[in-house]
């Protein structure tokens, strides 16, 4: 027994120091662009949208997207690897053209993404990683690409100062071609500024995407402001909010997003 608790003593200390040395807690949400960091191995997360509400006007058309509880599940496979689980399970989508009324609903398509880590998994200091994902088909009509697609975000956090830092996440997708026919290269990038205020961090951000589709090239633009709090007591889970404003025609005026993520 007298060599019994030593043992016991020193295992409770290992864990305890592996406990306290745990990556920093890093959701993806909010914002357009994925952050850099990956979860410790064997670590799990949940990202849920509780909602996120799409508006557009103009022209004497309107359009209103509307998704309740989208899931993102991630995963740490590795040191420097994490696995990604994506999905929505209710979408409705409510379209006006000049009087002319129609709606669509359903469940939106299954992605599948990993993160690699290239450099400080954790996200302190210069980090990047590489993430490559694939998005199957499994949607309902009108909510479904119908195709499979995928793509490869390269994201980058670089810090500023103590309360600032800077985020990158450029991309490049094979998208469907609207046709119905083939794909397409389309590229995006989201750069934003983010400053920490005791428990909550705000951020500001710049999204734009070329969609080079075989029927004519379209540009989206918007300015995204975000706000995502964690609770000192509850150092595992954040409450998050985002606004973002569009800047061209082609992009939905206003969208607005409200969630939460939990690490276990």
């Amino acid at each position: 027994m007298v060599r019994i608790v030593p043992i016991v003593l020193a295992v409770l200390a290992l864990a305890g120091s592996a406990r306290a040395e745990e990556r920093a807690f890093c959701p993806d949400r909010p914002g357009k662009g994925s952050p850099p960091c990956v979860l410790d191995k064997w670590r799990f997360q949940v990202e849920v949208s509780a909602a996120d509400a799409l508006f557009s006007r103009g022209g004497g058309v309107s359009v209103d997207d509307v998704s309740y509880g989208a899931l993102e599940l991630r995963l740490g496979l590795a040191n420097t690897v994490e696995g990604q689980l994506t999905w929505t399970p209710r979408q409705w989508i409510r379209a006006r053209d000049h009087g002319a009324a129609s709606t669509v609903s359903g469940a939106g398509d299954l992605g599948l993404a990993l993160r690699w880590s290239l450099n400080n998994p954790d996200g302190e200091g210069l980090s990047v990683a590489l993430q490559p994902f694939v998005v199957a088909p499994t949607g309902a009509n009108g909510i479904s690409a119908e195709v499979w697609q995928g793509g490869v975000i390269a994201p980058i956090s670089v810090p500023i100062s103590e309360v600032w830092s800077l985020s990158l996440a450029p991309e490049i997708d094979a998208r469907a071609n609207a046709s119905g026919s083939g794909r397409h290269a389309a590229y995006a990038l989201a750069a934003g500024v983010g400053r920490a205020v005791g428990p909550v961090n705000l951020g500001a951000e710049l999204w734009v995407d070329v969609d080079d589709d075989p029927s004519g090239r379209a540009t989206k633009a918007s300015f995204d402001l975000t706000a995502a709090w964690t609770p000192t007591a509850l150092k595992d889970i954040q409450l998050d909010a985002g606004a973002y404003l569009g800047l061209n025609r082609k992009t939905p005026d206003l969208e607005l997003v409200v969630g939460v993520a939990h690490r276990f």
